[in-house]
């Protein structure tokens, strides 16, 4: 069965790569992405119930056989509609029995596939959704929405390209599907280690070393992988143990590998796959959503190498030895070809405007022929890594793209009784009286929602219900997805759940709450950040470009002051009065110039503050500053 899994997998992520490149133009077929779609999730629904996958761990009373036929079941329902799909859709209305028949066994597949691959809550609530899209005509006030009959409601999540087969499904079987190939063909081939070990070479020399290396190697890995947990399982069993040889306790080491991988899905090229999301979601291209992401992914792990140094200082965490660190200079002679690969993903993107699919499709192909030609170490790519590579990419998207079929279902039941509508009429109401009272109810529905469940689900949920709601009070669109963005992220190091942070401290061997709770102080800045750039766009790199510079300005030197005030450290040890200091100046200094007339007037008070504390630090104590 595992090589029937395996080879199910390999035709998944080869169909991927064979719509990402546009083969059927070149071959002069014509084919409809719903077809394509719809045989993607065919494989998909066999991966995750042939045994020896999701289903063997999770299939609860259900024993192998019912495995084996939901596979066939599911394939052979989603084989249907990828051949008949184009002779479906015009009669759907006229003649729904098909439609019908085949949604009765597809949507209990997702329902109880997503249960398997994303546990009860996410479950819970498409059960939910699918319950109010048969009786929404009785919901109460603005929610009421309109009455559909179970058949109807049946054949437009099968068929209709606003349901099941829809954007999120699109953008899951595509461009993530690329994306992960290219991740695992990249850490199949050394690239995983050559980033570790030019963390190592960058890093290493500097007090609180271990940690720094940890920060950049989970920022690098975690911009690829797009997985928080995935990653902390990747570096944080190397990095973890290292930070805490040092000196940094158990729940400080689990806390910064946490924060760090989760931070990872800020930063281009993947994003957690939500970037892809988002920029079908808003009608832009790709490159506009990481150009945006780009300086609070950098703010944030700005603070987190701050944070690690002002702690490694305050504990007395010395640099590691230079004898057993790497030489920057022998690693990149060793690995600098890794760096291509990236060239031409970015040029891709930026340069040539190309979709994100095929460019990172460019990208992977370079990286196995240099994967090929070159070793890194003991490794070098040939077919059996390329092989397992290729498996564990499509074994790995199939939670993704089950998430994906069934945000889309969830869209579909708001679109076709239109209590969508009244949704984003309710929240507006709440806006009306108090933007931030939006954004409060905003960010705690998206960490509550986001409880252990995967940054992408919950962004497709919030992108549904909230969003709308604050575009539709002014706010600018890619903020406005920009902000449950972030917060959905969060939850995954925010307790009382937090998957993320608990993974780190099972490898720190620390109390899991504890570390839930200092990963969130370590990660304040990405609970700060999104009230500042829906109020003030600049720092999403949108507006004048000396107002963006002055945005960034100042919001690097508050995270700077407040960093220090929360861990008590700055060029020595900060008296209870001081850290105050610096935290008020942090928090004036944070304030984007632009958000209001008084900002700027607030920024010189906060500048001001920074000054008188700076001259009281440095007073006879010159070179012991900065990061050292």
């Amino acid at each position: 069965m595992t090589s029937v899994r395996n080879l199910i997998a390999v035709l998944l992520v080869g169909s991927a790569v064979f719509w990402a490149l546009d083969l059927f133009q070149v071959l002069a077929v014509a084919v409809f992405k719903e077809q394509y779609m719809a045989f993607a999730l065919g494989l998909t629904l066999a991966l995750v119930y042939l045994p020896g996958g999701r289903a063997t761990v999770q299939s609860g009373t259900f024993g192998w056989w019912f495995g084996v036929l939901a596979a066939i079941a599911g394939m052979g329902v989603c084989l249907y509609l990828a051949l008949r799909f184009p002779a479906l859709l015009p009669t759907m209305i006229v003649k729904p029995m098909p439609a019908i028949i085949c949604g009765a066994i597809l949507i209990p597949l997702l329902v109880e596939g997503l249960r398997r691959v994303a546990g009860t809550a996410l479950c819970a609530i498409l059960v939910t959704f699918l319950l109010i899209g048969l009786m929404a005509h009785f919901l109460p006030g603005h929610l009421e929405g309109r009455q559909v009959r179970p058949g109807r409601l049946i054949s437009y999540l099968t068929l209709d390209p606003n349901g099941i087969l829809g954007l999120p499904l699109l953008v899951t079987s595509t461009i993530v599907v690329s994306f992960v190939l290219f991740g695992n063909i990249l850490n199949a081939a050394g690239g995983g280690a050559f980033f570790t070990d030019l963390s190592l070479a960058a890093m290493g020399r500097y007090r609180g070393g271990t940690a720094k290396i940890a920060i950049a190697a989970s920022a690098l890995f975690g911009s690829v992988s797009g997985s928080a947990i995935a990653n902390v399982a990747s570096t944080g069993v190397i990095t973890i143990p290292m930070m805490k040889k040092s000196g940094y306790s158990p729940s400080e080491a689990s806390a910064i590998e946490a924060s760090a991988s989760t931070g990872g899905q800020l930063l281009p090229p993947v994003m957690g796959a939500v970037a892809f999301l988002m920029a079908e979601f808003l009608n832009i291209p790709y490159a506009e959503v990481a150009l945006a992401a780009l300086v609070p992914g950098l703010l944030y792990y700005f603070c987190l190498f701050i944070q690690a140094d002002l702690l490694a200082a305050r504990n007395g965490i010395t640099a590691l030895a230079r004898g057993d660190l790497p030489r920057a200079a022998t690693v990149l002679v060793k690995g600098g070809h890794y760096l291509i690969p990236f060239a031409v993903l970015v040029a891709g993107l930026f340069k040539y405007n190309l979709e994100a699919e095929r460019a990172v499709a460019y990208a992977t192909a370079v990286t196995l022929l240099l994967g090929l030609a070159r070793s890194y170490g003991d490794t070098r790519l040939d077919l059996r890594r390329i092989w397992a590579a290729v498996v564990l990419a499509g074994t790995t998207v199939a939670d993704i793209i089950i998430i994906g079929a069934c945000a889309g279902a969830i869209i579909g039941v708001l679109n076709i009784t239109a209590v969508s509508f009244g949704i984003t009429l309710q929240l507006v109401s709440i806006g009306e009286s108090s933007l931030f009272l939006l954004l409060i109810t905003a960010g705690l529905l998206s960490i509550i929602m986001g409880m252990g469940l995967p940054t992408l689900g919950v962004y497709l949920l919030l992108a549904t219900l909230t969003a709308p709601s604050l575009v539709e009070l002014g706010l600018t669109p890619i903020a406005a997805h920009m902000f449950i963005f972030f917060y959905g992220m969060m939850s995954l190091i925010t307790p009382p759940i937090a998957v993320a942070a608990f993974a780190a401290a099972n490898i720190g061997g620390a109390p899991p709450m504890k570390v839930g709770w200092t990963a969130v102080q370590f990660s304040w800045p990405a609970f700060i950040l999104p009230f500042l750039f829906v109020y003030s766009p600049t720092l999403l790199m949108i507006g004048e470009p000396m107002q963006i510079v002055l945005s960034v300005t100042t919001a690097t030197l508050g995270i700077w002051l407040i960093s220090a005030a929360l861990i008590g450290q700055a060029t020595r040890a900060l008296v209870p009065w001081e850290r105050a200091l610096a935290g008020l100046a942090g928090a004036c200094l944070l304030l984007p110039p632009d958000v209001a007339p008084v900002a700027i007037w607030i920024n010189v008070g906060g500048a001001a503050l920074m000054a008188g504390l700076l001259a009281r630090l440095y007073v006879g104590r010159t070179g012991q500053h900065g990061i050292s």
